[in-house]
This record gives C-alpha cells, structure tokens and sequence, in this order.
C-alpha cells in the first residue's frame, strides 16, 4: 500500500490547483479517495465525520449487496437452462448468469460516474460517493434482458434527475436507484412486464413445453382477474413458496432469495449502517394489511397468507436496501417507525388494487421518500411541545 500511496502522492501536484491537469481535480480526487481514507470531512448532505466515512459506508452496503448479486446471477443461468430443459453444474449455471449481468452493470457504472464526473468537473467539487452503491442497485432490481440502452437512458435520469437536481448525495428527495427502475416501467412498459423479460432467453431457442416465465406477482395478478384461488395460480411450472425463499423463481437480476437477501441485512445491521427498525416497521406493515385483507377474503390477493408477500417479488430486497437509504428515509426514531410501516401497508395495497403495477414495494418506497420530511417535521414538533409542556409544568 505504501508504493501505491508514493505514487498517487507524486501524480497529485498534477492534477492540483496549479499543475497541468488541475481541471481534472475532482476526478483525480475521487479515485484517490477511493483507495483511501480523506483527510477532510464532508461539508453538506450526508454528515459522517469519524473513520468510517461516507465511502467506507457505501463500501459496506456494497459488500452486503454481494449475496443477493451473486445468487441471482446463479439463478439467471438456472433459469434459462430450466427452461430450455438442460441440466448443467452449479459454475455453468453462475457463468451464464454473470455474462448476462456484467454488461449492465457496466453500462450503469459508466454512465452514472460518468455523469458524476461531468457535475463534478463543471462544478469544482469532489464527486459523490452514494453512486457506488446506486450503479450497483439499479443493475440488480432489472429484468434479465433489458437492453443496455435502457440501462444507461434510466441510469442517467436517476443521476440527473433523482439526485444532482436536488443537490448531489445527500440532498436527494428520492432513492436514485427506484427512480430508475420507476421510469423504464412508465416510459417503457412493454419491455419491463410479460413473461420473457424475466428469463434470458433469446429469440428463436425452444423452451420446454408448458414452461412459463412468469413472475409469482404475474401470477397471482393474472389468477384474481380470473377468479381462480390463490392456491392454484401462485407459482408456476411446479414451484412452491419455498423456491420464493430460496430464489429459485423467475424476477429481477437480484430481488428473489430472501436468504441471499436477509444475509446482507444481518451485515447491515450488525455494521450499524442499515436501520433495523426500518426494517422490522416495513414488515409489520405488509403483515399488518395483509392480515386486514385475510380477513376480507373474496379473491386469489385477499386469500394468500398475509406472510407470502414478504417474500414474494422484491419485498424484502426493498426493505432491506431500498427503505434504509440514509439520505431518503425518515431521520428521527419514531419517524422510521412510522415511515417503515407505511411502506408495508401500502405495497400490498398497491399489489392488491392495482392490477397494472402488481409489484408495489418500490412505489410504496418513492411515495413515502416525499413524505419522510414531513414525517420528521411532525416528530420534532411533537418533541418540542412535549418537552415544552414538562417546562411550563
């Protein structure tokens, strides 16, 4: 580490105010910062000012992202040699997934740090941190086939408009990444629903027959349009609700093991850096309406265990890395209570009465973004009248 620090400190005069690439600065200073610790703290946004800084913090979602990323690569190729009625090794299955998935993950990196970078160098200030956790989200809550110049249109609207509108990292209203996902849905609809965007399967290769490709969402949707119990119509091509669990189901790049899943929130929680209670609220909440809706019964969403919607489309990957996004969640403690279990409630009000849009979690998610100021604005003045009653008292 000392040769590679030597030579970043003999190319840094280069690149400072005053030497032959000084406009390059903020780009010079990002990679640097990314191979080491800063000597200087953050000045707006996001506010950590101790060892573990706004890098490092993204770091270590990243490195809890890695499960769910790695398994659903796995699953990509499993699901395509499922289809196409092979059976191959467990590495076969992991290398054909990850050929599949590399290439979007580039494209949002490139195009998102490449934004970044632009913002940065017409702006004269360090470039962001937060797009080392968003470039990585935005690839794993994408179907299987999306076209890369989708990849990067959305990846440029989240950076653009999610996030450097409102002031960079850590003055965004919305989570970047759900912007993404959220604006190919509406602008691009045909290409992010039906049965082939979730499986890799490219034009002209025979499937087995009968195979479907459908999400369990779909499913379900498609069963309570048709009056069909829930039992019948959940799952398709002879899975059962455990291969939800396991992830072993068609969906997004990285939304289906809820194991994968749970392993990156353990990290999050125990490292301090994902909010528990966030998460615990959100969970409750689904189960809350869920229960509520048991109990009302009359179609294939009313009659399914309240518990299957967790784990179920991308329930729990939202609640897990998408509620706890430190800039776009709720701040106080009641707050992320309150934040957290609204989430829940209103994703499967979303999944059981809109039809059109049966994954809920990420709307439910950038609907409560806009609230969680107000959110806390009401917290804190509660605070304050209570403490002023104690005083007058």
């Amino acid at each position: 580490m000392k040769f590679l620090r030597d030579q970043v400190d003999k190319l840094k005069p280069t690149f400072s105010e005053g030497g032959k690439l000084s406009f390059l600065h903020s780009t010079f200073d990002a990679l640097e910062t990314f191979l080491f610790v800063p000597n200087h703290t953050t000045h707006s946004g996001g506010h950590i000012r101790d060892g573990i800084d706004l890098k490092r913090t993204m770091f270590i979602v990243v490195i809890a992202l890695l499960p769910a990323l790695m398994f659903g690569m796995w699953n990509l190729g499993y699901q395509f040699h499922r289809a196409v009625g092979m059976e191959v090794s467990v590495l076969e299955n992991f290398w054909y997934g990850m050929l599949q998935t590399l290439p979007i993950i580039i494209v949002s990196y490139g195009v998102g740090l490449g934004i970044e970078m632009a913002f940065a160098q017409f702006k004269g200030h360090p470039v962001n941190e937060g797009f080392l956790v968003t470039g990585l989200l935005i690839p794993m809550v994408m179907p299987a086939d999306v076209p890369l110049w989708m990849v990067g249109l959305a990846t440029a609207f989240a950076v653009v408009i999610g996030k450097e509108v409102f002031g960079g990292t850590g003055m965004n209203l919305l989570n970047p990444a759900l912007t993404a996902r959220m604006f190919l849905y509406i602008g691009y609809t045909p290409e992010m629903s039906g049965d082939k965007c979730w499986v890799p399967i490219a034009d002209g290769v025979a499937t087995v027959d009968g195979y479907s490709g459908a999400t369990t969402l779909g499913n379900l949707s498609m069963a309570s349009g048709e009056g069909k119990p829930w039992s019948d119509s959940l799952l398709s091509w002879g899975t059962t609700i455990m291969d939800s669990v396991y992830g072993t189901i068609p969906g997004s790049i990285a939304e289906t093991s809820v194991i994968a899943i749970l392993i990156g929130a353990a990290l999050l929680i125990v490292t301090g850096v994902g909010s528990w209670k966030i998460m615990l609220s959100t969970v409750l909440g689904g189960l809350f309406m869920g229960g509520i809706l048991n109990m009302v019964g009359g179609n294939a969403w009313y009659d399914m265990p309240a518990w299957y919607h967790l784990v179920i489309g991308g329930f729990m990957f939202g609640t897990v890395f998408m509620t706890t996004d430190p800039v776009s969640a709720a701040q106080t403690e009641r707050g992320k209570w309150i934040y957290g279990f609204f989430i829940g409630v209103l994703t499967i009000l979303i999944r059981v009465f809109n039809p059109g849009y049966p994954e809920g979690i990420m709307m439910a998610i950038l609907l409560m973004n806009v609230f969680a100021p107000l959110i806390d604005y009401k917290v804190i003045q509660s605070n304050i009248k209570m403490r002023l009653k104690r005083v007058k008292a």
